[in-house]
């Protein structure tokens, strides 16, 4: 079966092996002539980044390229993204690589010309109507992992380094414009970072499943999104060369990012204080939290994990069945068991809870939960006990 194809939802997307050729004609199609290609330090000097240049040098467009960011952005860099661009006369952004460049780079074509701060326009009410949309420059995205899904997302989180926190950041307009998902760009990812973005897709897509409210549309992408990642995300670890493998999973990325339009909840809500106070990495802490969410919230989850389990040809039935399938993933990806192994404290419990319960994306949890909840959770997930 060919991996290839041309989608038109949520936004232009041209999928398949190869197709970063077709980079200098995505920016055409939105008139950019100057793009800044915005990608982190260390893809910046690997042959995929490379070969992303030569495609838009091919159409003689000239392209910068900024790569100061962290692996957990922060408003810094979301700046001297900015300063860059307009340095540089640059009229659009190529944001290529992980959901850390996806996301500073959407963040930079957001800020370009605007004359309000950042945090003026996180995702809390109407804030984002404070945008003047004809200080925005087009972007083009071009993900590397296959994870995040950013690169069909309207939001970007970054980190909030005065108040250490994370913050979404959030406009319709920052869905890029246009897509180029190449899975051939995630064959040499590295077996660790493809579990962990791999469980990260996971996330997106079981949250949305779970999430509260009549979207079977979203429910309908999910289910299938967790279905190849079921088929393939052994595969692409096992394998880093299997295109199909990898195409699977670069499609559930974008599909769980496309799914939890309708909602996450307290995985993400957990998990983003984390990466904030403690820079883990996002998927990890998604999969260190995730069975035990899943058992918190089994009273309201119970008939859409047996519809989950049935579907996946699961053994046993329900949200033990899906459980068990979620802590077998973990242990063969060689992900660690507990929050423990990634340096979090008994004394990090409360004060975490403290974020999480503020966090955007615990409103979509199918349980509102307590701070003592949030307390409780983050102690179990740090010794692994159920």
């Amino acid at each position: 079966m060919s991996h290839t194809g041309n989608w038109n939802y949520p936004t232009p997307i041209r999928f398949g092996p190869g197709r970063i050729v077709e980079l200098a004609d995505a920016c055409l199609e939105l008139n950019i002539h100057r793009p800044l290609l915005i990608t982190d330090p260390v893809l910046a000097d690997l042959p995929i980044t490379k070969q992303a240049l030569e495609a838009v040098s091919s159409k003689d467009l000239y392209c910068g390229v900024f790569s100061d960011m962290q692996s957990n952005p922060i408003g810094r860099d979301v700046k001297a993204g900015v300063e860059a661009l307009r340095k540089g006369e640059h009229d659009g952004v190529i944001a290529f690589g992980g959901g850390s460049a996806l996301d500073v780079a959407k963040a930079v074509a957001l800020m370009a010309h605007q004359v309000r701060p950042l945090w003026d326009f996180e995702d809390i009410g109407d804030y984002w109507t404070r945008v003047d949309e004809s200080a925005m420059v087009p972007c083009v995205a071009v993900p590397t992992t296959s994870g995040t899904g950013s690169e069909v997302g309207r939001c970007s989180v970054i980190i909030h380094e005065e108040e250490c926190r994370k913050a979404i950041i959030f406009h319709p307009k920052m869905l890029p414009e246009r897509v180029i998902a190449d899975p051939a760009l995630t064959i040499n990812l590295p077996a660790r970072i493809t579990a962990a973005v791999g469980m990260d897709a996971l996330s997106h897509n079981l949250e949305a499943f779970c999430a509260p409210g009549y979207h079977p549309q979203a429910d309908g992408i999910a289910l299938e999104g967790m279905r190849l990642i079921h088929t393939s995300l052994i595969k692409a670890y096992q394998d880093g060369r299997d295109i199909s493998a990898r195409s699977d999973m670069m499609a559930a990325s974008l599909m769980g990012a496309t799914a939890f339009q309708k909602g996450l909840g307290a995985m993400h809500a957990m998990s983003h204080p984390l990466g904030a106070h403690l820079h883990a990495h996002h998927g990890l802490t998604n999969a260190i939290v995730m069975p035990y969410v899943l058992d918190r919230n089994r009273s309201v989850i119970e008939e859409k994990m047996v519809d989950l389990a049935r579907y996946l040809q699961l053994p046993g039935t329900g949200t033990d069945a899906v459980i068990q399938w979620v802590l077998s993933l973990r242990k063969r990806l060689q992900i660690p068991h507990t929050l423990q192994a990634l340096g979090v404290e008994e004394r990090h419990c409360q004060e975490l809870a403290k974020f999480s319960i503020v966090d955007p994306t615990a409103g979509g949890n199918p349980i509102q939960l307590s701070i003592k909840d949030y307390e409780e959770l983050f102690r179990k997930a740090r010794l692994g006990a159920v």
